[in-house]
């Protein structure tokens, strides 16, 4: 016996209703439960970001200690933990030495030298640049003053960025301990993600879980680890040519080459130094600094896309579209996407492709 046509529509309009009442309740859960993690969600990401980025390194030590898995973590937690803090102390220590510095080359009228002789004769800019530049030199108060306007518009941005660079230390050094207890529950943690993989991507779900862990551990070693390198070697450079607030220049240039324009840090650190200098001196910080900034097309091609079954302009693409939007989560998030996407792509024009010959 069929059901009427009113009866049917009213089935209908229940069944309706019905899954419109669960996709609310959905909703609504999801969203109280996304508003009471917010606080957490940063530390969340950044710990699953660095667990999977050291989960190689991690299983080698947990082989060395013959298996313990939440005694590995404890050090390996301490060891990334000192890993942040160290750096960040001499950094510190650095930076100050690098203020004092300039401090005192700014009270004894020694910070700017005076201009070469030949740059009068420039054209265009010739005149005023030796004016400017002399002015600087004699009385450099005078000449920063003449700037206030532009410099009380920045000091606050200048504030802002510190405490902002603080908080993101203590976020890494929580972020930190997050990842360790995700590695002492390494084999829980794999198991859920292959269900949420899984469940997303259906049979193919191995496959994605092996590129979003592979393009984690890309990004690290092909942005933020040939950034690191360069910083390392940039501030060497620093130190020994004495350049004044190495500290300074060395945090300016690691953020610009997480942003792959190192050079342009690079570039005035060198005629500074042909400024304060001799020439031989300046031009060997030179050649250093061209190695500094040219050894990322050397290092990016081995370590970006290592792993990935995606073509390292996706990843790199992904990356950098990623960090001028979020900003540095979004190296990851981005480059995941944007592979994750690539992968679905190809997916579906091999689909239309069998759907084709078929017919």
């Amino acid at each position: 016996m069929t059901l009427r046509k009113p009866a049917y529509e009213r089935t209908q309009v229940n069944l309706a209703l019905e899954a419109s009442i669960h996709i609310g309740l959905t909703i609504l859960l999801v969203t109280a439960c996304l508003l009471i993690l917010r606080p957490f969600i940063p530390l969340l990401v950044w710990g699953i970001l660095i667990a999977v980025s050291a989960y190689p390194s991690f299983q080698k030590l947990q082989l060395a200690f013959g298996g313990r898995g939440v005694l590995t973590a404890i050090l390996f937690t301490v060891l990334l933990v000192a890993f942040l803090v160290v750096p960040v102390v001499l950094l510190t220590e650095t930076l100050v030495e690098g203020v004092q510095t300039l401090a005192a080359a700014f009270k004894g009228g020694t910070l700017i030298p005076p201009p070469p002789a030949g740059v009068i004769s420039w054209p265009i800019i010739g005149a005023p640049l030796n004016r400017l530049w002399s002015q600087a030199s004699r009385d450099l108060s005078e000449a920063v003053r003449s700037f206030a306007p532009q410099i009380k518009a920045v000091v606050p941005g200048l504030l802002s960025a510190s405490a902002g660079i603080v908080l993101t230390i203590l976020q890494f050094a929580l972020a930190i301990v997050v990842a360790g207890v995700l590695l002492a529950n390494a084999q829980a943690a794999y198991e859920v993600t292959c269900s949420l993989c899984n469940r997303l991507f259906g049979d193919k779900g191995p496959e994605f879980q092996q590129l979003i862990g592979a393009t984690i551990r890309s990004v690290t070693n092909g942005i933020l680890g040939v950034a690191l390198i360069q910083s390392v070697l940039a501030c060497v450079g620093f130190l020994v040519a004495g350049l004044p607030g190495a500290g300074l220049w060395a945090v300016a240039f690691l953020i610009a080459a997480v942003l792959q324009v190192g050079m342009l840090v690079l570039i005035p650190a060198v005629i500074y130094m042909f400024m304060i200098s001799s020439v031989t001196k300046a031009v060997i910080f030179l050649v250093w600094c061209l190695v500094v900034g040219l050894i990322d097309n050397v290092l990016k091609p081995l370590l970006l896309g290592r792993g990935v079954a995606v073509p390292i302009a996706v990843v790199f693409l992904g990356a950098i579209g990623g960090f001028v939007a979020l900003g540095l989560v979004g190296l990851f998030l981005g480059a995941i996407v944007l592979s994750v996407a690539y992968k679905l792509f190809l997916a579906w024009l091999d689909e239309s492709s069998t759907a084709t010959q078929e017919i």
